[in-house]
């Protein structure tokens, strides 16, 4: 079982946890997530697409990313999370840490941080080894290719990362 460590307001950790997926958090408590861009030095981003079983946003576009593990830190889950949904080791990368936003969904129990990272690495198409549970296919694009897709409603958090793809 999965667990996730629970944070306060000022995004500092409660010493509770919860599970998984497990929407228990009463208003002022959140979970951590991570999101990850891996941009190539000519400029274009890495994206994925979500498996067609996922409950939320089935083939919809996405940076990799996921939820921070009890008594892990952000940027092990960001550089675990890019590693396991892309096969690609941005650790040695440039970049790293680039801001964060919260959400607050009042009496769903699904409050969250997400710390947003970018990497610069170059590498090719065939270095990216997807995950076949989590993602159905990855590709390259520009920052107004991604633009395209979130005016198409297909590309996951875009009003929220945006600034991310300048």
């Amino acid at each position: 079982m999965e667990y996730w460590d629970i944070y306060d307001k000022n995004k500092r950790r409660t010493g509770r946890l919860m599970k998984k997926n497990d929407w228990i958090l009463k208003d002022g408590e959140y979970h951590l997530s991570v999101l990850g861009a891996v941009m190539r030095p000519d400029g274009k981003f890495l994206i994925t697409q979500r498996v067609l079983t996922k409950p939320w946003a089935p083939g919809w576009w996405e940076i990799p990313g996921g939820a921070v593990q009890a008594g892990e830190t952000s940027e092990a889950a960001v550089l675990r999370e890019v590693r396991e949904e892309t096969g690609l080791d941005v650790s040695d990368a440039a970049g790293g840490y680039v801001f964060s936003y919260h959400r607050e969904n009042p009496g769903e129990g699904d409050n969250y941080f997400v710390d947003i990272y970018r990497f610069v690495i170059d590498f090719d198409e065939s270095d990216v080894k997807i995950q076949e549970e989590e993602v159905l296919g990855s590709c390259l694009a520009t920052s107004a290719q991604i633009r395209a897709l979130a005016e198409q409603g297909i590309f996951l958090h875009y009003d929220s990362i945006r600034q991310i793809f300048e």
